[in-house]
């Protein structure tokens, strides 16, 4: 996905709000789909997006975390861990569909349907300009940052 236009979504999100991807044209903004709230991987990142969030705001992108769990699940994990961007709450599975990001995955010897933990960098233009898909926690955050301050 180079410059792939960004799908048209509207989903739930924490804080009372809505993840718009109309209404955020204009505004550059990544998308990390991860598996579930709470769970070790999920709590490591969510907490470097934090650790780099001022960052992330001095290069003019929004962060959005997205996965299948409920808004009230994601109002817990954002409380416990104080992150200071929203979490979008997708259990219909509509931009996890739209993301390509739904995978067969092992876990404990057994097949399951989940997420693949990946991220995507859309452009003020509306525009999908950097994906990553079967991420690895460790520097990954580092690794988007760099990109995005590489935009125009």
């Amino acid at each position: 996905m180079s410059n792939t236009p960004c799908p048209t979504l509207s989903l739930p999100t924490t804080s009372g709000g809505t993840f718009d991807t109309t209404a955020l044209k204009g505004q550059a903004f990544i998308l990390y789909f991860y598996p579930k709230d709470s769970t070790p991987g999920c709590t490591v990142e969510g907490n470097d997006f934090r650790i780099h969030h001022d960052d992330f705001e001095a290069a003019g992108v929004k962060v959005f975390g997205v996965s299948r769990d409920s808004v009230k699940s994601h109002e817990n994990f954002k409380t416990k861990q104080c992150f200071p961007f929203e979490l979008v709450s997708d259990p219909e599975e509509i931009a996890c569909e739209a993301f390509g990001v739904m995978k067969m995955k092992n876990m404990y010897g057994k097949q399951v349907r989940g997420i693949e933990r990946s991220t995507f960098v859309i452009d003020r233009d509306g525009g999908i300009v950097r994906e990553w898909r079967g991420v690895k926690v460790p520097g990954h955050v580092e690794e988007i940052l760099g990109f995005v301050r590489t935009l125009k």
